[in-house]
């Protein structure tokens, strides 16, 4: 079939993407349009068509073509709204009103969403209401719903850490049996299955997004051969590469202080911390990419907290070393940005990363999209990726003592965003069925591929995004997207990953993780150990609050143990 009929056809309902080809009706029919030939099987059509749909939306609007705008969005998300015309009727949700709760963050999250449901509300007739959120306020504003009882959205974007504080509390519906199938979960990548999305039992997460920090480097420092030179006299007698581990990070962003950016002739710097970590708990994740190859052993899932007690783990040796390493750093004059201090992590990837500040930095992976598909990012053709950096060490905390083996841990920080549904829309079939379609179309197995490609917030999170073929008829070059998307896999796969907990209360540990943490980074407490220290006092007095011994029971249970 020529992709403009199939595409006319779609739009139109007459077919959708999975009904292409049913039985010897759907095969006459395609063949009388000219498409089809007698001998082409049914299945090989509709998985033609199907490659068709994905190629043409990886078309909108193209790599290197600049941003993509409101309008990009809505085409893409009416392209890929044939499963909600196969399964429901035009006007099925006539006079339903939902509320959706998430991020606009970097005008990204709920701005997307926005233009992709356009067409789903004008087919079914749903309306939404939105409430936006900036990261910093999203763990607050969520927090403060559950604890007052006034949990005012019908569907929210969340990640799976805070299952445990909406899930364990009986504020999701589960999801119903046919939005699996919708969204062809079996295609997840195995670290999003279940237990993952899971409580007691039920599903209750359409996943949207596969989290982990890689850490994204500037290949242009590496093949610079002025700075190759002043390496190999000045520096730790190690090859002028990237870093494999945080050692070599800070040696690389001492011997940077000083010395001229070969892309923007501004001051060079090495890797690029978030001094400014108060991010509504969100920034903690990037103290624990320091952290996890110092304190997650292989022999043991635990790396926050003690699994017997919940005694907390944030001041060993190895945490403090993480927060010993930034500290350090900010006492060489030029190892960090003027004003570092008050650099959240949008700031140091949005504002400074991708405009060509600094030669590393640890972030999601939709920094990958970004550097090439971004007005803003100036570094697409000079940047390279890997898992995060490792250490030489690691603490055990099992024997309380240092290991000199070198250790990695990648940081699968937030384990992916998902869409949920709450038990608001229990009591109205209609409007609960609306609220699972609206789920169900944002997780689609399409529109995750065009999410993962372009500017979106979301990584890839489905075995069926990391076809590099894909990638290459969109404009990416097969090196850097073998790079981006394998440092995602190899941190996903990871044996030894870092991966937190779903209990109650997480972003609560963080936030005020964050908070003493920028009080210590400004002199409040005498020395990183002194920080840590109050910290793991802080997180006792939560887990008091929650209830030490459901605590315990949770974390296990979320180990595995």
């Amino acid at each position: 079939m020529k992709t403009h009929i199939y595409e006319h056809m779609l739009r139109h309902g007459k077919i959708s993407r999975r009904g292409v080809l049913r039985g010897a009706t759907a095969t006459g029919g395609l063949a009388a349009l000219g498409g089809l030939s007698a001998g082409l099987g049914a299945g090989a059509a509709h998985a033609d068509a199907h490659a068709a749909l994905r190629a043409q939306i990886l078309q909108i609007p193209g790599v290197g073509m600049g941003s993509p705008t409101d309008a990009d969005w809505q085409r893409v998300g009416e392209l890929c709204l044939g499963t909600t015309r196969e399964r429901f009727e035009p006007g099925a949700f006539e006079g339903v009103e939902l509320t959706f709760m998430g991020l606009n963050n970097q005008g990204q999250h709920n701005i997307l969403f926005r233009g992709f449901l356009r067409s789903w509300e004008e087919y079914t007739g749903a309306r939404i209401n939105w409430i936006d959120l900036a990261q910093a306020d999203y763990n607050p504003r969520l927090q403060q719903a559950i604890a007052t009882g006034t949990v005012d959205f019908d569907v929210f974007a969340m990640g799976a850490p805070f299952e445990g504080d909406t899930a364990g509390r009986g504020l999701l519906d589960p999801m119903p049996d046919w939005v699996a199938q919708d969204i062809e979960m079996d295609d997840y990548v195995d670290y999003l299955k279940a237990p993952v999305g899971t409580w007691d039992g039920q599903t209750y997460r359409v996943s949207i997004d596969g989290d982990c920090h890689t850490l994204v480097y500037r290949n242009d420092y590496y093949e610079n051969a002025d700075f190759a030179e002043a390496w190999a006299a000045e520096g730790d007698g190690s090859d002028w590469a990237p870093p494999t581990t945080w050692e070599q990070v800070n040696a690389q962003s001492r011997f940077l202080a000083g010395k001229t950016d070969p892309l923007t002739g501004l001051p060079a710097h090495g890797f690029l911390d978030p001094l400014k970590y108060t991010w509504g708990g969100f920034g903690f994740y990037f103290l624990a990419d320091r952290a996890a190859p110092y304190v997650k052993h292989s022999d043991d899932p635990a790396w926050l907290f003690d699994p017997d007690t919940m005694k907390p783990r944030i001041n060993n040796p190895g945490w403090v070393q993480a927060i010993q390493d930034v500290m350090d750093l900010m006492q060489v004059e030029g190892a960090y940005p003027t004003d570092q201090i008050n650099a959240d992590p949008n700031t140091t990837a949005f504002q400074q990363f991708l405009a060509g500040t600094g030669g590393l930095i640890a972030w999601w992976g939709d920094v990958g999209s970004n550097a090439r598909t971004s007005d803003t990012s100036v570094v697409g053709d000079v940047v390279g990726f890997s898992t995060i950096p490792g250490s030489e060490r690691v603490y055990n905390a099992a024997a309380g003592a240092w290991e000199n083996t070198p250790n990695e841990a990648p940081n699968n920080a937030y384990i992916g965003w998902g869409i949920y549904v709450t038990n608001r829309v229990q009591d109205d079939d209609l409007r609960r069925q609306a609220a699972w379609s609206a789920a169900a179309h944002l997780g689609g197995k399409d529109i995750a591929l065009w999410m993962s490609a372009y500017p979106s917030g979301y990584q890839p999170y489905r075995n069926s995004q990391f076809q590099y073929e894909e990638w290459e008829a969109a404009g990416y070059d097969r090196d850097f997207i073998e790079d981006y998307l394998g440092s995602n896999l190899d941190s996903y796969n990871h044996p030894n990953a870092a991966i937190e907990p779903r209990i109650p209360g997480i972003f609560q540990y963080y936030s005020i993780a964050e908070d003493l943490l920028v009080r210590g980074l400004a002199g409040q407490y005498g020395s990183a150990q002194e920080t840590a220290d109050a910290i793991a006092a802080a997180w006792e007095e939560i887990t008091d609050q929650i209830g030490r011994d459901s605590q315990i029971a949770l974390y296990k249970a979320s180990l595995g143990l």
